[in-house]
């Protein structure tokens, strides 16, 4: 009986952190990766082991983010118990402070030894691009100036989860880098973006409280709605683009249809708030993954 008691605790412990990494998230840290993978091998033998740290820093560093947002908020009082959104361990008190801030540090190092490693294949440009992406998770609600409570986090998750993280992945294997494959990044770019909007209108009336000056808060929840539809659009019609003036695969095209799995999403966030809105984060990410899949598969010919 004490086994199992503990083999309780253990197992209660374990799931409060993967509820802290917010799994939901991560294939916005995966999904560039992917397809600079993809790009790269269609000009390249893929280097698996870069592929594979590459993956594993990308997801360290949104896990490291997400540890740092559920840290910093709850020390600027962000998270109440007015929250809608997806539990916050500290606030919620499944996790300690102490623990939360223990644990990014942790997972922002490895990340950074990791990081580290690729920079010896990579050199400056990588070991650059990988300080900035961790300097921008901990300041994503952390320090002062942190860029939620600024409002231009939305401008970083473009450029970070978009071009920056498929470019990278691409130069990492073939040690160039083409106006194709940062234009491709733009379409995973643009869906981190919207999931950005989704929190800031599900938050809206809680973040002006906090003072947290997101654009829902700054320029109303119609302004962040559009930027939630223009980003899906947007993203999905990447490949069109691509096809028209980069002469990429025309079996590209069909993740065109991520649109049409994301037609209820913009549905719901064009008339609902509130809590409703959480669904619509794990789905948004879905629609991610049927982009990512389509667009790599599509690439590499699978898709006539």
């Amino acid at each position: 009986m004490p086994c199992e008691s503990r083999l309780k605790r253990i197992l209660a412990v374990l799931y409060n952190w993967i509820i802290a990494a917010r799994v939901k998230t991560l294939p916005v840290a995966m999904c560039p990766v992917i397809i600079g993978c993809v790009m790269a091998y269609k000009v390249a033998s893929l280097d698996l082991v870069t592929a594979c740290m590459t993956g594993l820093c990308a997801l360290l560093i949104q896990i490291g983010t997400n540890l740092a947002n559920d840290y910093f908020d709850y020390k600027k009082g962000a998270d109440t118990q007015a929250r809608l959104g997806p539990t916050r361990v500290v606030s919620a008190g499944l996790l300690s402070e102490k623990d939360v801030k223990r644990g990014m540090v942790i997972v922002f190092l490895v990340a950074f030894l990791f990081g580290l490693v690729l920079a010896v294949r990579g050199g400056w440009p990588i070991f650059w691009i990988g300080v900035i992406s961790i300097l921008c998770g901990v300041l994503y609600t952390g320090g002062p100036v942190s860029l939620a409570y600024l409002g231009i986090a939305d401008v970083f998750a473009l450029l970070f989860f978009g071009p920056v993280s498929v470019a990278g992945t691409y130069y990492l294997q073939t040690f160039t880098i083409t106006a194709a494959v940062v234009i491709a990044g733009l379409a995973p770019g643009m869906m981190a973006m919207s999931l950005l909007a989704v929190n800031n209108i599900r938050d809206v009336k809680e973040d002006t409280v906090s003072k947290k000056k997101t654009i829902a808060v700054r320029f109303g929840v119609k302004v962040a709605r559009f930027e939630y539809v223009f980003s899906m659009v947007f993203a999905s019609l990447v490949p069109l683009w691509l096809w028209l003036h980069m002469e990429l695969n025309s079996g590209t095209l069909w993740a065109i249809g991520s649109l049409i799995v994301a037609q209820p999403l913009i549905r719901t966030v064009l008339t609902q708030e509130g809590r409703i809105l959480n669904r619509v984060l794990g789905q948004t990410s879905g629609v991610l993954i049927v982009y990512t899949l389509a667009f790599c598969l599509g690439y590499l010919g699978y898709l006539g």
